[in-house]
């Protein structure tokens, strides 16, 4: 009776949907149901936080995962995931994963999530959006792994579809977007793209005074075995960084972390 595997179509897909409503005096509402749960750590210092968790272990085709923050007016909070996102290898459709982050008027969000580990074969579509209100602003951090260095992976199949938009006032204000397929695998070791890097971050802060802090994010940029580089345009900082191995990867964007914002890291991190 257990010489048979049910075709993919018949095995159980994983659901899960979470969201946290904070206002300035702490949590307003909580919603959570299947794969997705959201803790809320007691702080004594820094940023109120909002931990975010999918109980499946990961993503395969035809799993859908949805994080959501409000942050009611005058809120703020950081949001930050258990341990890092995984997407194995699917044959059917792909995951899909979206995240939905509202700041009310003069709120503010730092959304540091840890990395997503891209699979051989992994398909993930994913979208991250974030509604700005007047006088709002926020910090997005996105690191991506492309297989496990320390055990030898390396994806020679992918299918990535990750998007962020960020909107204020009814304006988008930021859009970045990374397609990974197959095809573009074999040229991911030129110079134009990742130059054989393995591990990839892009940080960015939607905020007015976010292009003065240009030099010391700079200045911080010196981690052996990372590249990186950050620019500014008005109401935007992005700094993006190129690494092998995903713990290099990691230190540098904790020092950039540390010179751009004055709260501890997240406390669930493994620093």
């Amino acid at each position: 009776m257990f010489d048979s595997v049910p075709p993919l179509a018949l095995l159980q897909r994983s659901t899960g949907a979470a969201h946290v409503v904070l206002g300035p005096r702490g949590l307003v509402d909580l919603a959570q149901g299947g794969s997705a749960k959201a803790m809320l750590p007691r702080m004594t210092a820094g940023l109120p936080e909002i931990v975010f968790l999918n109980t499946a272990g990961g993503l395969a085709s035809g799993d859908r995962l949805s994080f959501a923050v409000t942050l009611r007016s005058g809120a703020r909070a950081l949001a930050t995931t258990q341990t890092a996102e995984r997407a194995y290898r699917a044959e059917d459709a792909p995951a899909q994963a979206e995240v939905r982050l509202t700041v009310g008027e003069n709120g503010w969000l730092d959304w540091l999530p840890q990395e997503t580990i891209l699979f051989d074969g992994a398909r993930l579509d994913r979208e991250t959006t974030v509604d700005l209100a007047p006088g709002a602003g926020c910090l997005l951090l996105e690191m991506i792994v492309l297989g496990r260095l320390a055990m030898g992976e390396h994806p020679h199949r992918l299918h990535l579809r990750d998007r962020r938009v960020v909107q204020q006032a009814g304006r988008v204000v930021h859009h970045d977007a990374l397609a990974l397929d197959d095809a573009a695998l074999p040229r991911l070791e030129g110079a134009a793209l990742l130059n054989g890097a393995r591990c990839l971050a892009t940080l960015a802060m939607i905020a007015p005074h976010a292009p003065d802090l240009l030099a010391r994010a700079r200045a911080a940029l010196d981690e052996p075995g990372v590249t990186s580089a950050a620019s500014a345009l008005p109401g935007r900082l992005v700094i993006r960084c190129l690494a092998r191995d995903d713990w290099p990867l990691r230190r540098q964007v904790n020092r950039l972390l540390a010179a751009l914002r004055p709260d501890p890291l997240p406390r669930i991190w493994q620093v």
